[in-house]
């Protein structure tokens, strides 16, 4: 079994921040996705390669257990690589899966999709559960299926009607969900070899909103504001996924200052009770025609500053 080195795969360097693995991530997956790359099994194993790499990189427990893999790894070359790594000392409990408790993009579930390296790496590791179950018969290769939503949806949740042959399957899309987000569908794809019917996942796709840039949970936005109400202060009302809300600005503010709005962001996946915050930044417009009593005043106001 041959050792993957994700940070090669998403091209970044193994000092890398949250923020550029996810960049990384976000470009390399654009590039390979299946739907832009139609029966081009390449680019298909390629967007695998990619999942995988970021599974475990964006994570920073998985990702400390990953960079301990890769020092163990070095050091076997550097005696010789003589034998076989043992990986499978990596998975804590040999021959233990992690019982299965999530749907959504649940780590386990997607081990059909994972290289052999990753599930010797992270297959026996206990999760949040802390409980075990015997290996499991190989199963019928899951499908993946993409789910484009809007931010609304993903806010609020939604779901998707799937058409398998004659059945109408409605799937429920939680709120919180983001792009990469996977929704299992159990047993809804054909039988495979192995008599058993396959799993379905749909791959959500969040498109991008006009209004709101959501970074993680947070989302920020524009306020546009009159020149008077940035000098003398003035309520203004906002609207947010949630509702409209009235966020008070202070006299003197500043172009392009952002204002916090607590609990006004996007759910959290597996707490959709709780949510990130929204991020109000301000945008003055400087009034084009002035009548002439204002004009004066704008003068006068001038002449006083120069004093």
């Amino acid at each position: 079994m041959d050792y993957k080195d994700y940070y090669q795969i998403l091209g970044v360097d193994r000092k890398a921040g949250e923020a550029d693995i996810k960049k990384a991530y976000r470009n390399l997956a654009k590039k390979y996705h299946p739907d832009k790359n139609p029966g081009d099994k390449s680019a298909e194993q390629k967007f695998k390669e990619i999942n995988e790499a970021y599974e475990v990189l964006k994570d920073p427990t998985k990702r400390s257990r990953y960079d301990q893999v890769g020092s163990s790894y070095s050091q076997w070359q550097q005696n010789g690589a003589t034998g076989n790594p043992n990986w499978e000392q990596w998975a804590g409990q040999s021959g233990q899966y992690r019982t299965r408790r999530v749907e959504v993009n649940d780590f386990n579930d997607t081990f059909g999709g994972f290289s052999d390296f990753f599930r010797a790496i992270f297959g026996g590791a206990a999760g949040a559960s802390g409980m075990y179950t015997t290996r499991a018969p190989r199963q019928t290769p899951a499908l993946q299926q993409s789910a484009p939503i809007d931010l609304m949806e993903a806010y609020h949740g939604t779901s998707r009607i799937l058409q398998i042959g004659s059945r109408r399957i409605e799937v429920k899309i939680p709120a919180g969900a983001q792009t990469g987000t996977k929704v299992r569908v159990r047993g809804a794809g054909p039988a495979g070899a192995s008599g058993q019917p396959s799993d379905i996942y749909l791959v959500i796709e969040v498109s991008p909103h006009p209004t709101y840039e959501r970074r993680g949970n947070d989302l920020y936005m524009d306020v546009p504001i009159d020149l008077y109400s940035a000098v003398l202060g003035n309520q203004v009302s906002v609207t947010t996924p949630g509702g409209e809300v009235l966020l008070t600005i202070p006299a003197g503010t500043q172009p392009g200052q952002t204002f916090r709005l607590a609990g006004r962001g996007m759910p959290h996946l597996r707490s959709p009770q709780q949510h990130g915050d929204l991020f109000a930044r301000v945008r003055v417009s400087i009034p084009r025609n002035l009548t002439e009593q204002q004009r004066k005043l704008f003068e006068q106001l001038g002449h006083s500053g120069k004093k």
